[in-house]
């Protein structure tokens, strides 16, 4: 079974949508990365921090799922990473209402032994010297690394991030993320400006609108799934990519058709998401549901021409 490694954050979120606001729950970017992944035949590690204040609940949702926790570090007299952020009415603004670092401030992962040479380290969102330190610790060359990074590490830490941009393979960001990183409007531009960088493969996330797969001059463009409604778009991205991950670490050759796969299937994923709050939806996810909505998605995309010469 191939193994994948997930660096990223296992927090509280606090959330408010039109559709209702919760207190605590669970959060960060390797949770969904995570949770995403395992609906894939994967060995999988999570590496992360986190508080005393965190729940053995929440710990179990992952190991339920297969993933190995052990190198979650628990720091019992710290607090939790924890973010709070309000939605406006159209769901693709927001506005963040508390972050708390805690216990992520000082967080210096540690990449067990035995995943040294994953076929897949997903770099989630954090700082970049973190992820480069990460990267310093992978044995394997062949490792396929895909990073996700923020607006937020481009305003403070650029110089930083573009030194990792340059030992990854994949980078997935956003359109609003890929624009700032490359001041290009077009994303056709900004995709080959950032290919440039060095990631071999780049992934644009453009939300309701899907996503955009670039390679060497090569583009492919999956849709997203329309949906009645979309109750909380928390974690959408990065579901995506545990999507991405999961389904590339059961693929035999990782090539753009692969790739081509991956997009979908990360679709897929995020369109489940954000059916509900937080991770909820991701936890009670089956399998069957996974292959009614990938064939609406074939459904979707599928249509014959008949093209003249």
């Amino acid at each position: 079974m191939s193994k994948l490694v997930i660096v990223g954050t296992v927090a509280f979120d606090a959330l408010e949508t039109p559709f209702g606001k919760t207190d605590k729950i669970l959060g960060g970017s390797a949770s969904y990365i995570g949770l995403s992944a395992s609906q894939f035949k994967v060995e999988s590690a999570i590496v992360s921090v986190v508080g005393g204040d965190f729940p053995q609940s929440y710990l179990d949702i992952f190991s339920n799922r297969g993933i190995d926790i052990s190198s979650i570090e628990i720091i019992k007299k710290g607090k939790t990473f924890f973010w709070s952020g309000r939605y406006h009415n159209n769901m693709n603004n927001r506005d963040t209402l508390v972050t708390e670092l805690n216990v992520l401030e000082n967080f210096q992962p540690i990449v067990p032994e035995s995943y040294k040479d994953a076929k897949i380290l997903v770099l989630g969102n954090l700082h970049p010297a973190v992820q480069s330190s990460v990267l310093d610790q992978m044995e394997e060359a062949s490792t396929l690394v895909i990073l996700d990074t923020m607006n937020f590490w481009m305003d403070h830490t650029l110089d930083a991030l573009i030194e990792v941009i340059k030992r990854v393979d994949v980078i997935t960001i956003n359109d609003e993320e890929a624009r700032q990183l490359t001041g290009e409007h077009s994303l056709v531009v900004a995709a080959k400006t950032i290919h440039a960088m060095g990631p071999e493969y780049v992934v644009i996330k453009k939300g309701e609108h899907g996503a955009l797969l670039f390679n060497e001059g090569r583009m492919f463009s999956a849709p997203a799934m329309p949906l009645e409604s979309v109750f909380d778009p928390t974690g959408a991205g990065d579901t995506f990519a545990g999507g991405f991950a999961g389904f590339l670490s059961q693929s035999e050759n990782v090539n753009f058709e692969s790739m081509k796969k991956a997009v979908i299937y990360g679709s897929t994923l995020a369109s489940f998401c954000v059916e509900k709050f937080g991770t909820e939806r991701l936890e009670s996810l089956k399998q069957e549901e996974i292959s009614q909505r990938l064939k609406a998605f074939k459904e979707l995309t599928q249509f014959e021409i008949e093209l003249t010469s």
